[in-house]
């Protein structure tokens, strides 16, 4: 008979490592994110004398420094520290300077250099709801220890990964590619890492989805990046935002494409090569496309995501339309090649037209990056609720 000790030790060893630990902070927002050496089950509680929130992880050592603080200037999270909870956890500890909830959680698969990490959002609450919720995780929690649910982390219930659909959203450009200019120095890059931040936030407080961006700062990504991100964390939905630019001025609206080899019209070819050369622009070669796709069961799901990725296009030109002005047709195809994924449902919105003047006084206007931003969170949520009619 294997000792009780051992078979601990060795449960322990085939447990992923924490690999760091952080925590950043803005104006009534706090983020924590731990890297983990793989994917793994997590659990958080809340507890009160003191506030407090206990992030819990499925995890057999962690090799984090010691904590650094947190960075950013924010007035939720005062300091945060690491323990070993048990043989077969890893514990965080928020420590609150204001009544905080959980917004979202969510695990994002390793992808290419990066290691797999959890993602926790955290938000002010009330005193009232910061209360329920520690009563809610108290009782669940002697809920737990009464069924002796071995499996479940200390201190909380456990939590579901992927229970909400998960929406990685795709702001164009970033770091050294900077997209369109306008002739008063507006770019691109700015302006749809500002409207994807919106569009998060939006559709985070639904509290139907988990949304991740492609990049939150001002990175530059390969174009095969973006599109295997979404892959690797099986996405139910890539939306790629963009505002372009055109030699003709009086082109302007908004517009949603999927794609298709063959373009709309002459502009919408134009547009998606030049999208799909800035990888060669800014120094990248594209890469090769590989034999597979001409198999004929990856010809039949390509099929299946672009009727997906056309009803989702259709469901956001209808939120659209009452508020924000349209290219005539404005459900369009084109082949960007951000689009090709063949297994996720993907779509690309084009805000408007940095060559148009109109456009470019609605692009760099907080009003109306608000409303159309709200309008496709409307139209995101429109798609699902169809497709879980169809279910």
């Amino acid at each position: 008979m294997v000792p009780a000790q051992a078979q601990e030790s060795a449960a322990s060893a085939a447990l992923p490592n924490v690999i760091d630990v952080r925590v950043t902070a803005a104006q009534d927002r706090a983020r924590l994110v731990i890297d983990l050496a793989a994917r793994t089950e997590f659990a958080f509680v809340s507890t009160n004398e003191p506030d407090r929130l206990f992030i819990d992880v499925r995890a057999g050592t962690f090799s984090v420094p010691e904590p650094s603080g947190t960075s950013g200037e924010g007035n939720l999270v005062s300091s945060y520290a690491l323990e070993q909870a048990g043989a077969d956890r890893v514990r965080t500890i928020l420590t609150l300077a204001a009544p905080a909830q959980v917004q979202q959680a969510y695990v994002l698969d390793p992808f290419e250099d990066q290691p797999a990490r959890l993602v926790v959002d955290i938000i002010p609450a009330t005193a009232e709801i910061f209360a329920a919720n520690v009563e809610s995780d108290r009782l669940a929690s002697e809920s737990a220890a009464a069924q002796i649910a071995a499996s479940t982390p200390a201190g909380g219930s456990e939590l579901p990964i992927a229970t909400r659909p998960l929406v990685v959203i795709d702001p164009g450009h970033g770091g050294i590619d900077s997209g369109a200019e306008a002739g008063n120095g507006v770019k691109e890059k700015d302006i749809v890492l500002a409207f994807s931040l919106r569009l998060q936030e939006l559709l985070v407080d639904s509290g139907r989805f988990d949304v991740a961006l492609t990049r939150e700062d001002d990175t530059y990504l390969r174009l095969e990046e973006r599109v295997a991100l979404a892959r690797a964390n099986k996405a139910d939905m890539f939306i790629s935002i963009h505002a372009d630019s055109f030699q003709q001025p009086e082109i302007r609206g908004a517009s949603i494409y999927t794609r298709d080899e063959n373009a709309t019209d002459v502009l919408d070819k134009v547009l998606a090569d030049t999208e799909n050369k800035s990888d060669v622009i800014a120094g990248f070669a594209m890469p090769q496309i590989a034999p597979e796709v001409v198999d004929i069961l990856l010809d039949l799901m390509r099929r299946e995501m672009r009727m997906q990725s056309f009803v989702a296009a259709q469901s956001i030109v209808h939120s659209l339309e009452p508020s924000v002005a349209l290219r005539r047709f404005p459900v369009r195809q084109a082949d960007f090649f951000v689009l090709q994924a063949p297994d996720v449902p993907s779509v690309l919105v084009e805000l408007g037209f940095l060559s148009n003047a109109s456009d470019i006084a609605n692009l760099t206007q907080s009003d109306w990056r608000d409303r159309t931003a709200e309008a496709i969170a409307r139209g995101i949520s429109t798609y699902f609720d169809q497709l879980e009619a169809e279910e």
